[in-house]
């Protein structure tokens, strides 16, 4: 198989950037050729080089769609860190569900779609021993790979996926099983989450206002300079006293000053000011 040269990796690299905000570092070749050397048979290109000259073309739009989707799709856990649904429901349900009030919470990166349903999940046990506590929520589920989120929809998970972060208790309450071995997350928790591709280097006005936003692992791939302006876009997006929450290792220090820090037991939350 054919490589690409370090000139080509460095446009690429730019191309990357430009259309998702993803930065890769000096050396992560190695990550372009495993995402990348599966979409050669499918479209019959003979090599990398090849493939990365013709997805960064004008004409080649499909291309391009399955090159970003493999550059960006990563699989995720479910309950992924645990503290941050603990929360949902120990205090931010309980904090933001007003009578009368419909709740509204976005899921900014959803990836193979295990945190918007962890999410929903939560929100079903919540009103399971609150009924009628929540009344309206909406959750939304964006992400720029377009592939990924049609998988999302069907809510189809093989043993693999299933066996990382989730009970075999909640697997039995929220997925039925197919003749595959594959389990389907039941209606009442995929028809809580809406899904549509979105590219969070895009304009937020048409999504509306949010009173929770989850964007968690996402904004270590982005440059400072993204970071600050993503966040700016979060913070105009969220209803008064709506939170944000980022990844274990993320901050906000030296990037934005509209959000105020709140240390939780365990983890770490974040209130627009």
């Amino acid at each position: 198989m054919k490589n690409f040269t370090d000139e080509q990796y460095r446009i690429f690299c730019q191309f990357l950037e430009t259309s998702t905000g993803i930065v890769l570092s000096d050396g992560k070749q190695y990550l372009v050729k495993s995402r990348l050397s599966p979409l050669l048979a499918r479209f019959q290109i003979a090599s990398l080089g090849e493939l990365i000259d013709r997805a960064m073309s004008v004409r080649e739009r499909e291309l391009k769609t399955a090159v970003i989707d493999a550059m960006t799709t990563n699989e995720t856990l479910w309950f992924r860190d645990g503290y941050p649904f603990t929360l949902l429901a120990d205090k931010l349900f309980p904090e933001l569900a007003k009578p009368g009030k419909s709740l509204k919470i976005w899921s900014a990166a959803s990836s193979s779609g295990q945190e918007p349903y962890s999410i929903a999940i939560t929100a079903q046990e919540y009103q399971a021993r609150r009924p009628g506590s929540l009344p309206g929520l909406q959750i939304v589920a964006t992400d720029i790979s377009t592939g990924m989120l049609e998988q999302c929809k069907s809510g189809i998970y093989d043993s693999l996926s299933l066996a990382r972060g989730l009970s075999p208790e909640r697997r039995k309450q929220f997925f039925t099983p197919l003749a595959d071995g594959k389990m389907q997350l039941q209606p009442r928790i995929r028809n809580m989450v809406s899904f549509r591709a979105f590219n969070l280097l895009d304009s937020y006005s048409l999504l509306g206002k949010f009173d929770l936003i989850f964007c968690r692992n996402v904004l270590i791939y982005f440059s400072p300079e993204n970071k600050s302006r993503i966040l700016k876009q979060f913070a105009a997006a969220l209803n008064p006293g709506g939170y944000l929450l980022l990844g274990a290792s993320e901050s906000l220090t030296g990037l934005s000053d509209k959000f105020e820090m709140i240390r939780c037991n365990p983890g770490i939350i974040y209130r627009l000011k």
